[in-house]
């Protein structure tokens, strides 16, 4: 009898034959495969008790709180998280949803005047196999100070990793049988190639984790870095992790979260987005979390997304921990004279002096033209490298206040809005692209899952429209799909038919989505797994035409 097969490797994409060969390698490939053999089970078992846990909030109507048996951990003063490197201490201004597959944009940020990188092959990204593999060897090349016109690694802004999220897959890779999980993909060829060069250059390695719904996913990824410490002969605490607080389940657990990383904590981030979205995603049948236009009703000044920023710091601050704020995805006029740019930068200003105020200890930006401005007002808002001193004792914040929704109806623009983004984001995937420009701001996945969980909760509720008390139906958003149409192929720039094509399809996908019985978990899973995504990316490993993709439906 033969030996089982432990490891399968698709071929390499056209063109990337030698970051294949310098990705991987041997050792690496022995070190993913015993990575992923000694957690995979683990990885299995905290996705089953998410959908455990979410069976158990639909068939009991019950809603989440602070946990009785973690009270303990709550309740005790005493424990601090290990302080962060030095690096760390002042991250006032990060860039986000920097995909290392863009090369330009990445040499770029590595040359600007910012503290941190957010590396992002989340949010941001398109994990095609491409786009992997030239993420992770644009990141070793940066390490590895290859590139010509950028700083070495200890002089350039501290990258902070992020590997996807435990609903992603990676499709071409098996081990033992199985496709390996996406975020132990990214994470072991990060850490194989560069974790000993960023610790010896004090600077690194540091990551963010995404999309956390409990500490036992937290104590995961804690058991993960002891194990690839050991592995690669690194210090215990040497890899460091933001967790970002994008799910309302998560809310309720940051203590609990930052406790079972204590030593590998490097703190806790919040963004709007995701995190809203997730009350769709967990109570959307609910007739009383219905939420509103957030074109319109929803922001950072609402008591539920006001009252979750605030607990966030209050709890960082209190154990030690870095608080960071979410990013700023507006994009500035390119004319810094104009009354365009002095309101996009007006208007950045404001929200993101709310964060200061708050107590954050940084926040992100997309527009590399933001990051000095942003660094100045820091600099005349707060004093030091970061705001721990902000305890915010004076705060008390309740299940009741991470929980309320916010007052308001949907209006026509905003469902016309949320149904353009969902589309758009569609269309950039089906491209290869995580990330796209719309209306002067940068939309990703984040803006995604909002704006189709909206309207799938509104078709759900029979919501009705403020404009003109139309209900919101299947019908009307069929309707309003393809009066979009016009607008989206200009932004797209669709001159073929064949790029029209594509773009029908992203709208046929996206009524698909909004339509279902069941609420799709994730809208990045969801098209991960889908037939018309995974054959446009086959065409496009096998040399086809980029965007050739089957016909719609709509």
């Amino acid at each position: 009898m033969s030996d089982p097969i432990t490891m399968e490797l698709e071929p390499s994409p056209p063109g990337l034959e030698a970051e294949y060969r310098t990705i991987f390698t041997a050792g690496s490939l022995v070190f993913l495969q015993e990575l992923v053999s000694t957690f995979d089970e683990e990885v299995d078992k905290i996705l089953r008790l998410r959908i455990s846990r979410k069976t158990h909030l639909d068939l009991s109507g019950d809603l989440p709180g602070f946990c009785e048996v973690t009270a303990p951990v709550r309740s005790d003063p005493t424990w601090r998280v290990r302080p962060v490197p030095q690096r760390l201490q002042r991250r006032h201004v990060d860039v986000g949803d920097l995909a290392p597959c863009d090369t330009q944009r990445f040499i770029q940020a590595l040359s600007s005047p910012a503290q941190g990188l957010q590396i992002d092959f989340d949010d941001g990204n398109c994990p095609t196999y491409h786009n992997q593999i030239k993420g992770i060897y644009n990141v070793y090349r940066a390490v590895h100070n290859q590139f010509p016109n950028a700083p070495k690694i200890s002089q350039a802004p501290v990258l902070m990793l992020r590997p996807r999220a435990w609903n992603m897959v990676e499709h071409n890779m098996m081990v033992k049988g199985k496709e390996v999980p996406g975020p132990l993909c990214d994470f072991g060829f990060l850490m194989f190639h560069c974790g000993k060069l960023l610790f010896d250059s004090a600077s690194g390695p540091f990551f963010y984790l995404s999309k956390v719904e409990s500490y036992l996913e937290a104590r995961l990824w804690n058991n993960i870095f002891l194990w690839t410490e050991q592995k690669l002969g690194l210090p215990v605490g040497s890899i460091k992790a933001t967790v970002l607080i994008e799910n309302v389940l998560s809310a309720f657990e940051m203590e609990e979260i930052l406790y079972e990383l204590k030593d590998h904590s490097a703190g806790l981030n919040c963004g709007i987005w995701d995190y809203s979205a997730s009350f769709v995603n967990k109570f959307g049948h609910r007739g009383a979390f219905l939420l509103p236009d957030r074109s319109k009703y929803v922001n950072m000044e609402k008591l539920f997304l006001r009252s979750y920023m605030d607990l966030l710091v209050q709890t960082c601050h209190r154990r030690g921990a870095l608080a960071t704020g979410g990013m700023a995805a507006l994009l500035l006029p390119q004319d810094r004279d104009s009354a365009p740019y002095r309101a996009a930068l007006a208007n950045v200003t404001r929200l993101k002096l709310l964060e200061i105020k708050a107590g954050v200890d940084g926040f992100m930006v997309y527009d590399l033209g933001l990051i000095e401005p942003m660094q100045k007002l820091f600099q005349l808002h707060s004093q030091g490298d970061n705001q721990m001193h902000q305890l915010r004792d004076d705060l008390t914040v309740t299940p009741d206040d991470l929980l309320c929704m916010p007052a308001g109806g949907v209006t026509l623009y905003g469902l016309k809005y949320n149904i353009a983004v969902g589309i758009l984001f569609i269309d950039a995937w089906l491209k290869g692209k995580g990330h796209f420009f719309y209306r002067g701001q940068v939309e990703d996945s984040a803006t995604a899952e909002i704006s189709r969980s909206q309207v799938w909760q509104w078709i759900r509720h029979q919501t009705l429209l403020e404009d003109d008390s139309r209900v919101v139906t299947r019908g009307l958003v069929t309707k309003l799909t393809q009066e979009v149409m016009g607008e989206l192929k200009v932004v797209t720039r669709c001159h073929t038919v064949r790029e029209e094509q594509r773009l029908l399809t992203a709208a046929a996908m996206f009524l698909e989505v909004v339509q279902k019985r069941d609420f799709p978990e994730f809208l990045t899973t969801y098209l991960n797994l889908d037939h018309t995504f995974l054959s446009s990316q086959a065409k496009r490993h096998e040399g086809g035409v980029v965007g050739d993709v089957p016909r719609p439906k709509l």
